[in-house]
């Protein structure tokens, strides 16, 4: 099992930081899993931890073709819309979903006032090494 230590060294060596959405502050993602799975060759699971501040969003973007996404917010509320469905607001203990080649138009804070984070666990070939691609203009 991975310890307290190990788990704040990944937060603080593999955090990045997302561009932003517009005027909104970005949001930061940070790795805190990445383990090939050994019953299925080639793939992987990685799993990232999103944190919203008040009003942040990311950009619009796109995952790996072969990213299967299971999206859990764990404080706060999120808003997302994934392949044009409409915009949904979840809350703490709120799941979502996002088959391969998913559009995730929004993903942004839903309060002004109170942060937000959510656990992203991706299921995706394992030579994958960009989570995030924004979304072209």
């Amino acid at each position: 099992m991975f310890t307290k230590a190990f788990l704040a060294a990944a937060f603080a060596a593999l955090s990045i930081t997302t561009a932003s959405a517009g005027d909104r502050p970005p949001g930061k993602v940070t790795v805190v899993f990445d383990q090939p799975l050994p019953n299925a060759p080639g793939k992987s699971m990685k799993v990232v931890l999103v944190e919203y501040g008040p009003g942040a969003a990311s950009p619009s973007h796109t995952h790996p073709k072969s990213a299967f996404i299971y999206a859990t917010v764990l404080e706060g509320q999120v808003r997302s819309s994934v392949n044009g469905s409409p915009e949904k607001v979840y809350k703490a203990g709120e799941h979502f979903v996002e088959e391969p080649g998913s559009f995730h138009g929004v993903s942004a804070n839903a309060s002004e006032t109170e942060p937000a984070r959510l656990m992203a666990v991706f299921v995706l070939n394992s030579n994958e090494k960009e989570l995030v691609t924004p979304a072209k203009k």
